[in-house]
Parts: structure tokens; sequence; C-alpha cells
């Protein structure tokens, strides 16, 4: 039986400095494959060339990834300035409907990096540009140097609630993470629960509430080792099992269709 599919959001990237790619990093597939259990499907984010009804047809889950672009602040009713960075407003014109409508519709998804800070976005929230810049929080950024091991080593506590579904995946209210974002949740978006908070405050774990599928979203990148990692495992385990069971449930909706 064909695997599900969950569609991973791709980056505009520059290959050579001259040609253009829509690129979607190795461990994100790993993830999605190896512990998710699923096809892997690099959604190009071009509102140019995908639509969502299209998307939302053709996969049983979207893995929101990071990338170095920000969402664009005009999404969220604020004027770019340089702290804000680099944008990729045709991603932004793809996934913020399309986040909205796996909400609406049970669509299992998972937030990463950027990913959260989209979903936060769509429901209405708003970031700030640059978090080492508030008053008493850490640094949150890639270390500029170092191997890929040292850039995504655990580098500090996320503290779930007690009563959220992030304890009961992890069997635990305190986990290690890495963290390589600048930017964070500044106002939480209507429905938008937050579940896990890095020491200075700073939110790392989402849930909406009363969704109808799987939306959790978080501010690390659990895709790293994410076959290896006991945080990791546990929440593409889930997020893979979801997905299974909307795959079911659409092929059992089209057989009694056809019956």
């Amino acid at each position: 039986m064909a695997r599900p599919v969950i569609g991973i959001i791709g980056n505009f990237y520059l290959m050579n400095d001259e040609y253009p790619t829509h690129a979607g990093g190795r461990m994100n597939s790993e993830a999605v494959a190896e512990v998710c259990g699923a096809m892997p499907m690099i959604v190009p984010t071009d509102p140019d060339l995908v639509q969502v009804e299209d998307l939302m047809a053709n996969c049983d889950g979207f893995l929101f990834t990071g990338g170095r672009p920000n969402v664009h602040p005009e999404e969220y009713g604020e004027d770019p300035t340089e702290a804000h960075g680099a944008f990729d407003r045709a991603r932004d014109r793809v996934v913020l409907p399309l986040i909205r409508n796996c909400v609406a519709t049970g669509l299992p998804f998972l937030g990463v990096c950027r990913g959260f800070q989209e979903v936060n976005v769509a429901m209405g929230g708003t970031l700030y540009p640059e978090i080492r810049d508030l008053p008493g929080r850490m640094n949150h950024r890639m270390p500029p140097d170092g191997t890929i091991e040292e850039k995504f080593a655990l580098r500090h506590e996320v503290r779930f609630s007690e009563a959220g579904p992030f304890k009961a995946l992890m069997g635990d209210t305190t986990v290690m993470t890495n963290t390589l974002h600048g930017q964070g949740i500044k106002e939480p978006g209507d429905r938008i629960v937050i579940d896990g908070w890095a020491p200075d405050g700073t939110p790392e774990a989402i849930y909406i509430k009363d969704a109808p599928g799987f939306s959790l979203s978080v501010q690390w990148h659990p895709e790293y080792c994410a076959a290896q990692d006991p945080v990791s495992r546990p929440l593409f385990s889930a997020f893979g099992q979801a997905v299974h069971q909307w795959r079911a449930q659409k092929n059992t909706s089209v057989m009694k269709q056809s019956a």
C-alpha cells in the first residue's frame, strides 16, 4: 500500500548564485520517511505554480519548515525594518492560507522554526523581529561557526505545561532542545495556545485550541537526528500517526463514494 504523502514546504534557493531552485533540507525528508513512515514531497512555494486546493487534495499532512527568510511583517500589520531580515513573499502567499485551511479541515501539520512563526501569523498573531534585542532574553540564533553537529547541539531547556499535549508526548515537563532562530512570538494569534517556554520566557511550543487535527508547532529544529533524538522522535511519530489516520479516513471516504 502506498505511503501517505507529507508536503515539505520548500524554500527558494539560488544555486551557485544564479540558478533558482525550491529546496528542502535532507533532514526534513529523513524525519518524514524514517519516523513518520510517509513519503516526503517538497512543495514549491510559489502561488504561480501551486494552489492551496491542489495541495490539500494531494497531501495527507504538511511539514512547515524553517528557512532563512522571515514572514513579511505586513502580514501582521507592521512595517518592515532592517531587523526583520530577508523575506519570501511567495512562500507567505502559499503557506499562510494553507495553514488556515489545514486548521479548518483538520489536515495534520507540524510547524518548525519559521513554520512555527507562520502558524502564529496565519492565526492573527505577531512576531518580534529580533529576540536577542529584548531585555532579559538570550541569543537564540544559530552559532555562526562550527560543524553542523555544533550548530544543532542542545542549548537550552524547554518547559511544558503540566496538562498540555507536549508533556503528554514527551513524558516530562522539561526537555533539552537546539535553538537556531532570531524571531519569536510577540502576541499569540487567535486560538494559539503557548505550551512550552525557554528559560527566558520565549515561546517554544504551541498548538491550536479546538483544532480538529494535529496542529503542534515548535520553535526549535526537531528534524535534526529525528530518529535518534528522544524529544524529536515522539513528536514526529505522533505527527506520522495523525497523517496515517487522515490517509485512512480519506481512503474510506473514497471507497464509500465509489460503492
